[in-house]
């Protein structure tokens, strides 16, 4: 992998023994802003390959939502089967982005979320989504579901059938808005549990790896990223690929193979910017919720501008 970052630290918790990285791509536009994830990894290398990619990807999403920031992204990289002291974890976290001194700003991610970032809010004060209460924007998920939503209806306006990969936080939300539609839904989750929203919804269930090839009008990947392989792309049967997960290619050459079956892939930094939008123009801004909706219903128009013109009416490619 070619190393593009200005900054990469890897360091290692002296409360919780925790693998934390810190990835800054960059600074140049701005401030570097990423989110805080924690997951586990078959190893700490695996866990320095997804900082760096996503922080990479965060660039890009503020550069394309309109921020004037740049990068960056925490991963506490979890060993299989490890037993944590997530306190524990969250405060040698925020320790190390203090030492930034306010040049890279952290928020919720995978495996976080708005009371976390209270918590790491007690060692440094470069937390953004922390619960409204107490004076944060609180949970970013609405508003990049939203963000999402808008992309889909620009590029895809005569879609009905929707395929969502993912029940979390952000893919939960948007079953929710297409279901309330009127729109017909398979859904997919690792976790069993969430069958129970898909029955609620009357929307079908099915695995998740079953689900990538289910024929759809739009595939929505809000999960893990990667998902979308080279070897994948024969067996979907979608019109396009809109979705919040980030990194859904798995290697950049997909995206050539997508364009060569004809099916529409609008990048995750464009789609799933509406979180940070949010957060930035609540907390930085102090934009009123009229001016930060107008910006998040935008994202339509720029997805619909990097594809060039909208879905056709037939969207299943053969």
């Amino acid at each position: 992998m070619m190393f593009e970052h200005e900054q990469v630290q890897l360091r290692t918790g002296r409360r919780s023994g925790a693998t934390i990285i810190v990835a800054i791509h960059s600074t140049q536009p701005g401030t570097a802003l990423g989110g805080c994830r924690i997951a586990t990894y078959p190893d700490v290398t695996a866990g320095l390959e997804d900082a760096l990619r996503l922080s990479k990807a965060m660039t890009l999403k503020a550069f394309h939502a309109g921020l004037p920031m740049g990068g960056g992204k925490t991963v506490v990289a979890l060993a299989p089967g490890a037993g944590h002291d997530r306190r524990a974890i969250l405060h040698d976290t925020g320790d190390i982005i203090d030492t930034f001194g306010g040049t890279y700003l952290t928020g919720p991610d995978v495996g976080t979320g708005p009371e976390d970032m209270a918590v790491m809010g007690e060692r440094t004060r470069y937390v953004m989504c922390r619960p409204r209460a107490l004076g944060g924007s609180g949970d970013s998920s609405s508003h990049t579901a939203l963000g999402v939503l808008a992309a889909i209806k620009a590029v895809c306006p005569d879609a009905r059938r929707f395929t969502i990969v993912g029940l979390g936080n952000v893919g939960g939300h948007l079953a929710r808005l297409l279901a309330a539609d009127g729109h017909t839904l398979a859904l997919a989750d690792i976790d069993p549990s969430r069958r129970a929203l898909a029955a609620f919804l009357g929307a079908s269930w099915t695995a998740p790896e079953a689900a990538l090839g289910t024929r759809c009008d739009v595939l929505i990947p809000a999960a893990t990223g990667g998902v979308i392989t080279a070897e994948l792309v024969p067996r979907l049967r979608c019109g396009a690929i809109i979705g919040p997960a980030n990194n859904q290619l798995a290697t950049a050459e997909v995206a050539a193979l997508l364009e060569e079956r004809g099916i529409v892939w609008v990048p995750d930094f464009i789609a799933s910017a509406g979180g940070i939008i949010n957060a930035v123009a609540t907390e930085i801004y102090r934009e009123t919720p009229e001016r930060i909706a107008e910006r998040i219903a935008a994202i339509g128009q720029k997805a619909l501008a990097y594809i060039k013109k909208p879905c056709g009416t037939k969207l299943n490619p053969t």
